[in-house]
């Protein structure tokens, strides 16, 4: 092997192992992303396993870090006026609202939003939303403590939809509910100006009540997807190691046996 057959082979061997080491080193990243989403993942459940916050302690915490995804119970009354319905949510594939509500605290001059569960939309007629009941007086509320609502892709700048009618299916009210495709907090707080918490909010739990489902789906933190994009990695690296090995080393033996054949004949 002289010349630029020679030089050839050293190009083509170093030009495989740099992509060999490069999806082998993102195969491994991957690996590592989908390690610490399972640790994640523990995370979450070791905090939904553990006792349910009294209401005293959540007002005195400052902080949401903590407490994230760890049972509550609250007490205090439906401001069910300013209830709001998120749209084009899913529940066990199934798309419709998330229905919001303003829970104000017991004893306290703190507000805060709860995702009191889902109902299914109106394939007809989008603003028909399906009757509810908001109990009047004080409640008692069990939930996890979770972030605000996640954020959809939202076309053009009004946060704000179509008017929700009332539960009987009348006009609303001025002031009254209304569907939305997203709620910024800090909007709502401005909008309402209620004394409302703007970090955090309730994910009401238990089973279907009041017009309301609460499957809730469970946090999507993609570990299956680092897996497959790991697999697929490795499966490029190992590609690439037999093409080397195939074309630098087999082809070119079993060509050289077939030239002695082809001059004999």
């Amino acid at each position: 092997m002289t010349g630029a057959p020679k030089s050839r082979f050293w190009i083509v061997t170093v030009a495989t192992f740099l992509t060999i080491a490069a999806t082998a080193s993102l195969g491994r990243w991957q690996l590592s992303r989908a390690a610490q989403k399972e640790a994640l993942q523990a995370s979450i459940n070791a905090q939904a396993q553990r006792p349910a916050l009294d209401q005293l302690t959540f007002l005195a915490t400052a902080k949401v870090d903590g407490m994230l995804h760890r049972p509550v119970q609250l007490r205090g009354l439906w401001l069910g006026s300013q209830t709001v319905y998120l749209d084009n949510r899913q529940m066990r594939g199934v798309p419709g609202f998330y229905v919001v509500t303003p829970l104000a605290l017991e004893g306290s001059d703190q507000t805060v939003l709860v995702q009191r569960g889902w109902i299914q939309r109106n394939f007809e007629n989008r603003t028909q939303l399906q009757p509810i009941q908001t109990p009047a007086g004080l409640v008692d509320v069990v939930g996890r403590i979770e972030l605000p609502p996640s954020h959809l892709l939202e076309l053009g700048t009004s946060k704000t939809a179509v008017p929700a009618p009332t539960a009987d299916g009348r006009p609303p009210a001025e002031g009254l509910s209304s569907i939305r495709q997203n709620l910024d907090f800090e909007a709502f707080r401005a909008e309402t100006g209620l004394p409302l918490r703007t970090d955090v909010s309730l994910q009401q739990t238990g089973g279907p009540s009041e017009g309301l489902q609460r499957d809730w789906p469970a946090p999507a933190l993609g570990v299956e997807r680092h897996y497959g994009y790991a697999f697929q990695w490795f499966g490029l690296a190992v590609l690439v190691a037999f093409l080397y090995v195939w074309f630098q080393f087999i082809a070119p033996r079993r060509k050289a046996r077939r030239e002695p054949g082809a001059r004999h004949g």
